[in-house]
């Protein structure tokens, strides 16, 4: 409190008398007073209930002493604050503080404010009674942590949080160490409402000084805001975090600006988000200040006052593709401190999941991080991944949790899992092949019965097997050079018997093609045209045909379906012969022009076996993997 020593306050000597108890009152000398006898240099307020304990301090240039007394009747301890407006030096100003702060006072209700209990006249001034706060100021030598003093920086704020919320605001215009109480529990109170203003508005010339230099911001002279006093609370901190006190903190003025306060550089260890909050609360310019009270106090809370290390991922997300069922993956993330001057100790947890089982923070089921804890700046940390305990062909997704003294104190890191597809072959049935093989057979089919009714039967059979008779003997011809060229061209570079029958087919198409074209030429005299036409058609089925077929054969060569190897070999030929019957009963529909009853027959016996084992093998493929997921019930899902 007002622990500034003065002059006493009376200007002229008088003497009072009341029974035993008389008091001297002597220019320039303190009270004295007679009870019972004994001299005491206390002013006697008997008569107005309250007895004087000891002298708290004095403000020689306010005429005012504060005096902690008791209540005669109820022995309870309040604070006196005597105002001597008729002492030498002094001035009837005060008394408008005086009245100012009865007023202020008498609307205030907070546990950090202490209470206004009355007031009385004196015959120099007033006396103003208020509870008594058994709680040193902050101007006092103490040492506080930074910790500690965040504390007192939120307990503060609440306070102005509550003047600024009044209607109107209170304004409390003299925020300093020596008007801030702070008791053994941190419980913060605020004192000397003196220079308080009710409501903002522009600053009569009297008051444009009032306040503590170094704690008046620049619109304290012109026209106090919310903000005004963040500014002054800001100092404060700055005042008990560096342990200057409140007369030197101009030490640390900018000479250019002398409301700009420099004094990061005397705090290396605290954190830089805690400096900047702090920077923000004293800046000159009340409108990069925070707004009021309350933003300063939302700002405040989550931050850490100690510089704390920062994370930073080496990359935010880890894929993993399995290759093979059960296969273990690896994969590296370097985790960085970003922060300097600090050390980054953390710890690695796998996030629950619904899905996975019961796992404690060191061991999970299926990822395992090393090193689960470190404290390093550096650190490379491996993630495995084991696909045993999983689904085949499925993606998992799970969250890694970095537990650690940065901030903030956790960090996720995501994992993606891609596993094995299942270990059952998909089968590509050549719908492409399918349709081009029922095109052919239709023009086939649709050429053969036009020729039946335009050049009549003899002729387009003799045409049929001339050129039967030409395909063999070229197919035979060619496939005969093929055997010779391929035998030779594996003994020379030691082919496989798969490889020279290929050889052979291929020389035997190409040779095959034109000796049967040659061979119906030389058959047929009058209907050359039909002979080469028929001929050629039916080589292309057979190339299309032998293609296919082997294309089948060379897929399903490599893996192991048990007795359905042999099952699928003989769907691939039915497929063919029944795509080539559909066409043959169309093309012949679309010459003749009819549907009788033995053309619908031969459609139901080849459409719907044709369409019966197209869907054969998708449905089949379907019901493995249905047994194949039985199979995987006691393993992880999704």
């Amino acid at each position: 409190m007002d622990d500034q020593h003065c002059q006493q306050c009376d200007s002229n000597a008088t003497a009072s008398t009341s029974l035993s108890v008389f008091t001297y009152y002597t220019p320039n000398l303190p009270y004295y007073t007679y009870r019972a006898g004994i001299m005491t240099i206390y002013p006697d307020f008997d008569q107005h209930g309250y007895q004087i304990l000891q002298e708290l301090g004095r403000n020689r240039e306010g005429g005012r002493i504060t005096w902690l007394g008791s209540d005669v009747k109820t022995k309870q301890q309040v604070v006196l604050k005597q105002f001597c407006f008729a002492q030498f030096g002094s001035s009837w100003s005060g008394f408008e503080a005086h009245q100012r702060e009865i007023q202020i006072l008498q609307g205030l209700a907070h546990p950090g404010i202490p209470k206004y209990m009355g007031s009385f006249a004196t015959s120099d001034g007033f006396c103003l009674v208020q509870e008594y706060i058994n709680a040193p100021s902050l101007a006092e030598a103490r040492k506080f942590t930074p910790g500690e003093i965040k504390q007192i920086a939120i307990k503060a704020l609440e306070i102005l949080v509550y003047l600024q919320n009044l209607y109107p605001p209170v304004i409390h215009r003299d925020i300093k160490p020596e008007n801030i109480l702070v008791d053994e529990a941190l419980n913060v109170y605020f004192i000397d409402f003196g220079f308080a203003r009710i409501d903002s508005g522009e600053v009569s010339g009297s008051s444009v000084f009032k306040g503590t230099p170094g704690f008046i911001p620049p619109e304290q002279m012109f026209e106090p805001t919310d903000a005004t006093d963040l500014y002054a609370l800001g100092t404060t901190l700055i005042c008990l975090l560096t342990q200057i006190k409140s007369p030197e903190i101009r030490e640390l003025c900018d000479r250019n600006n002398p409301y700009l306060i420099k004094f990061s550089h005397l705090l290396p260890k605290l954190s830089l988000r805690f400096l900047g909050w702090l920077e923000n609360m004293v800046q000159p310019e009340q409108d990069k200040r925070f707004a009021n009270a309350q933003a300063a106090l939302a700002a405040l809370q989550a931050l850490d006052v100690m510089r704390v290390p920062g994370v930073d991922f080496s990359q935010p997300v880890l894929q993993f593709k399995a290759n093979r069922l059960g296969e273990k993956l690896t994969q590296s993330i370097t985790v960085e401190n970003t922060i300097p001057d600090t050390l980054l100790q953390g710890r690695w947890e796998v996030a629950p999941h619904l899905n996975d089982p019961p796992h404690t923070p060191d061991h999970h089921a299926w990822i395992f991080v090393t090193p689960a804890e470190f404290s390093r700046n550096h650190t490379q940390c491996q993630i495995e991944v084991d696909t045993s305990q999983l689904m085949a062909d499925k993606q998992y997704k799970r969250q890694l949790i970095l537990h650690s003294n940065a901030y903030p104190a956790s960090h996720t890191l995501t994992v993606k899992v891609q596993t094995a597809t299942l270990p059952i072959e998909k089968l590509a049935i050549p719908y492409a092949w399918l349709a081009g093989v029922l095109v052919i057979c239709m023009i086939a089919s649709a050429s053969m019965t036009w020729f039946i009714t335009v050049v009549g039967l003899w002729a387009v059979m003799s045409a049929i097997m001339a050129a039967m008779l030409g395909a063999v003997i070229g197919a035979f011809g060619g496939i005969t050079i093929g055997l010779i060229i391929g035998g030779m061209l594996g003994i020379l570079f030691n082919f496989d018997e798969i490889v020279i029958t290929r050889i052979a087919g291929a020389i035997g198409i190409v040779l095959g093609l034109p000796l049967g074209s040659v061979q119906a030429l030389l058959s047929i005299d009058s209907k050359i045209g039909i002979g080469i036409g028929i001929g050629i058609g039916i080589w292309i089925l057979f190339i299309v045909f032998a293609a296919w077929k082997a294309s089948i054969f060379d897929r399903y060569r490599h893996y192991d379906y048990g007795n359905y190897r042999y099952v699928y070999r003989w769907i691939a030929i039915l497929l063919s012969l029944l795509s080539a019957g559909l066409g043959i009963s169309f093309g012949i529909i679309c010459i003749i022009g009819f549907v009788n009853l033995y053309i619908l027959l031969v459609l139901a016996g080849t459409g719907l076996p044709l369409i019966s084992m197209l869907l054969y093998p998708p449905l089949k493929r379907r019901r493995l993997i249905a047994q194949y997921r039985q199979s995987e019930k006691p393993l992880i899902e999704l």
